[in-house]
């Protein structure tokens, strides 16, 4: 089965007010919670959808405002070995989500920003897959 994209993040200059536009837009709900490296986090949530999605202050100085997509992956390292392997640039080598997973993020060769996602054991009992 291809590798679905299962969660989207807005890094943004100012998530408070990104947090109110988007909520008034879409009607979505939001849920504050304290990220990797003690970061604040708006979790999104949609509903029945598939994807899921967060929104944080951009940590890149000077970097505008940007929505980055993850994709699933059953191995994180080697993924981004794999990435590494066909021409991108590595931006996180790998982050643990505590209880959640890992993430890296890599810019592909044409410039483009993508993050890799692996759950942890326990959130993918919890989604009922083996």
């Amino acid at each position: 089965m291809p590798n679905p994209f299962v969660h989207l993040e807005l890094q943004s200059t100012n998530p408070g007010k990104a947090k109110s536009f988007y909520t008034s837009l879409f009607d979505w709900q939001t849920e504050e919670i304290t990220g990797a490296n003690d970061i604040d986090y708006t979790l999104i949530k949609t509903g029945d959808c598939n994807s899921g999605g967060g929104i944080m202050k951009q940590l890149m100085p000077g970097a505008p405002s940007a929505w980055l997509a993850y994709v699933l992956v059953e191995d994180l390292k080697t993924s981004t070995e794999k990435a590494r392997q066909l021409g991108a640039t590595i931006l996180k080598e790998s982050l643990e989500v505590p209880g959640k997973g890992w993430l890296s993020i890599i810019v592909d060769p044409t410039g483009a920003h993508l993050g890799m996602w692996q759950p942890h054991p326990d959130m993918i009992a919890k989604m009922g897959k083996k």
